[in-house]
């Protein structure tokens, strides 16, 4: 405790060289916290709105469908298995129907995504009860982003072209019955979302889908001809896009956490060198040389205790308010195929802070540690009279 206090003492008496490492080093505390708050918000964000929006409790995949090649929608439009129609007629699990489509907005031809999906579902976030409408045109709705990049509004009526599992080109038109707002880039981006039974019958896919969406009340099964992936499993590539932005951002708070680390060396270098005479007094006077390798090793240490005082100060509003309030950035992400929503909030833990702290104090007692070395191989007398080995 003594010697906590000496190296306290000592190293206020520093004055504003001090505090101008505390401040730095502080910014790389509250920065690193901001960041990794920020990405984790974001896992956890983009995780939860696809499960709401797209994947319920999992999927199960017709063993052929593969939704990044358009050529496998129409071999992999099968039966519904009828082992599933119970939980089906309850709507514990929701069957969906793909194919390829045109439409026709401003007199110009778009290829989209027909998803045929219930009316009446309750599985996911989309509001398919808009589809219940009665009319002569075909009810659809459609994510905010497809309803930009066609200039179709509410209610609007535009030309269908389809063609059905014989082959055979049909054409019907079709009503904006609704336009919803989302994250999730593959609900919304060319996509489409139709009665089930009323593509069902365009396509004479009768009772057909391509993938079933499961509730948690279901227990997945292994069913020949169907691939059930869960959460973890289709939320793998939005994991991944997390992680590669975290690897990439974390450059930005270690040159800020280098700054501060080459201020603390410096100082202390330049400390022991101008206090040779004092360190070699303080060993004639008992002091051994590994409690003076420890003093200097404390006092670069307590500039990461005072950082994290004044990084609490002046930074613990800004923490809550990114973790309350948010950050809008002036971009939809729809627009780059990214599952992120307008505002994205921090996550802040607790585990999050203290292991923020260990690793700024380890790293701090590492670099002021260094410099603390040579003290061991100080002679005394030439301390005194201020020569270095």
């Amino acid at each position: 405790m003594k010697l906590f206090k000496t190296a306290f003492r000592s190293l206020i008496g520093n004055g504003l060289k001090t505090w101008l490492n505390v401040f730095v080093l502080s910014i790389s505390f509250v920065l690193i916290i901001l960041l990794q708050g920020i990405l984790k918000g974001w896992s956890s964000q983009a995780v939860d709105d696809t499960v709401k929006w797209e994947i319920a409790d999992g999927q199960y995949w017709q063993s052929k469908y593969d939704p990044f090649d358009p050529f496998t929608f129409d071999s992999s439009t099968v039966e519904i298995p009828t082992v599933f129609k119970k939980d089906v007629d309850s709507h514990r699990i929701e069957p969906i129907l793909i194919t390829q489509g045109s439409i026709y907005p401003q007199g110009r031809m778009q290829g989209v995504l027909l998803k045929g999906i219930r009316p009446n579902q309750k599985l996911l976030k989309i509001p398919t009860e808009k589809l219940n409408e009665n009319s002569a045109e075909i009810p659809v709705v459609l994510g905010a982003f497809m309803a930009k990049q066609t200039k179709l509004h509410l209610n609007d009526v535009v030309t269908l072209r389809w063609r059905d599992k014989n082959g055979t080109f049909e054409a019907a038109d079709i009503r904006v019955a609704g336009i919803f707002k989302t994250s999730i880039p593959t609900v919304d981006n060319g996509i489409l979302w139709i009665p089930l039974d009323r593509l069902q019958q365009m396509t004479m896919n009768t009772n057909c889908a391509n993938l079933l969406i499961k509730s948690p009340e279901v227990k997945a099964v292994s069913l020949p001809g169907w691939t059930f992936k869960d959460v973890t499993k289709l939320t793998e590539s939005t994991m991944l896009l997390v992680k590669t932005k975290s690897i990439g951002t974390s450059f930005m708070y270690i040159i800020f956490l280098l700054l501060a680390m080459l201020a603390i060396f410096d100082t202390q270098t330049l400390s022991i060198f101008r206090r040779q005479r004092e360190i070699g007094t303080l060993v004639a006077l008992g002091m051994t040389q590994r409690e003076v390798v420890w003093h200097f090793t404390l006092e670069g240490t307590i500039n990461a205790v005072l950082a994290f005082a004044v990084g609490t100060v002046w930074g613990a509003s800004i923490l809550y308010y990114m973790a309350t309030k948010g950050y809008s950035f002036n971009m939809d992400a729809s627009e780059i195929g990214v599952p992120m929503a307008d505002t994205m909030y921090a996550t802040i833990t607790l585990g999050l802070v203290i292991n923020t702290m260990i690793f700024i104090l380890i790293v701090t007692a590492v670099v002021s540690y260094i410099p603390a070395r040579k003290i061991a191989k100080m002679n005394p007398t030439d301390a005194i009279r201020g020569k270095v080995q």
